[in-house]
């Protein structure tokens, strides 16, 4: 039986881990060690499309995890650095598959492990209602393919669909992942970006194109910006991401970035559509919609801590105290 490492036991972590725990020996490393201990002490209950419970290992400790022959990085992509620089010499012998948004994850985690990269692209969500328990919403497949610089063998490829596959997820080996990854990618970056700006999940409203006003036409004008710049690197996309928009904004389900605006914390917006404005940007062609989406939201981020560090300074005294100097009234 094969020794799997998830890393990031997130939502879509929690279910490559629970499903793989049915058909390999599973260890699951996490940041919080209270997390490693829940699961440990009472395992993962998926809900949803699929019902079950298992077993696994977890630890939030690098040294106690064991040499693994697959690991899947499940973290956001924000955290793969960190999170590879402590494990991912236990997956030197192995091979690692990316499961992040956007691109620029294999090339992170390439710097940190001599086992082979398989590029990955996961259409599957679910929600995390605990650290033990995740449901499972859409079971659509992962789709993976090899890392071209790190000349990943499609045999290798195959071996990790395969476990995938028998685990009771879907998944599908490519020759090359690209055109999956560039689809997913569009996709994100476009409803990923609005949600953050609009603070609406990903609902109905992301594909009204009945109004001048319908933030439809912007979702449809950004995924049209994005099909471009990927007929410029040269990749041609596996699904549509307008249609991808369509069937999800009929779900509200509330896009990653959302929930990391409304709690302050940092975007993948570099992945996403920083990523797409740099592609752009490499081959020439213009991208001024997702490059405007990338630069408001930068200034999103950075407004948090402006505000932070920029708070009023009251009196203590009575009467209300006194306004700092530059308040305005």
């Amino acid at each position: 039986m094969k020794r799997v490492c998830i890393v990031g036991c997130g939502a879509i972590g929690s279910l490559y881990a629970a499903h793989l725990a049915r058909v390999a020996e599973v260890w699951a490393f996490v940041r919080r060690e209270n997390h490693a201990r829940a699961l440990n002490r009472a395992g993962l209950t998926v809900s949803g499309h699929h019902e079950f419970h298992v077993r696994l290992h977890a630890t939030a400790d690098p040294d106690e995890l064991p040499d693994c022959e697959l690991a899947i990085v499940a973290t956001k992509a924000t955290q793969v650095e960190d999170s590879m620089a402590l494990v991912g010499c236990r997956f030197n012998q192995g091979a690692v598959i990316s499961a992040q948004n956007g691109l620029g994850s294999e090339e992170i985690i390439a710097q940190d492990t001599r086992g082979q990269i398989i590029r990955g692209t996961t259409f599957m969500s679910g929600t995390k209602h605990s650290d033990t328990h995740v449901q499972y919403e859409l079971d659509t497949a992962t789709w993976i393919g090899p890392f071209e610089p790190r000349h990943t063998p499609y045999a290798v490829v195959k071996q990790a669909a395969d476990l995938i596959s028998a685990s009771g997820l879907k998944a599908e080996a490519l020759q090359d992942a690209r055109p999956a990854q560039w689809s997913k990618l569009i996709f994100n970056a476009s409803v990923n970006g609005v949600s953050a700006l609009t603070e609406l999940p990903h609902s109905p409203h992301f594909a009204d194109e009945s109004e001048f006003s319908g933030l439809g036409c912007l979702l449809h004008e950004l995924v049209e910006e994005g099909k471009r710049v990927a007929a410029a690197a040269g990749v041609k996309l596996e699904e549509d991401p307008w249609e991808m928009n369509k069937i999800g904004a009929l779900t509200n389900h509330p896009p990653s970035m959302l929930y990391d605006v409304r709690r302050h914390n940092p975007t993948e917006i570099d992945f996403l559509s920083g990523a797409i404005a740099r592609e752009a940007q490499r081959h020439g062609v213009p991208a001024p919609l997702h490059s405007t989406v990338y630069r408001l939201i930068k200034g999103k981020e950075a407004s948090w801590t402006f505000q932070e560090e920029n708070k009023p300074v009251r009196s203590s005294q009575g009467g209300g105290g006194k306004m700092a100097e530059g308040d305005q009234t």
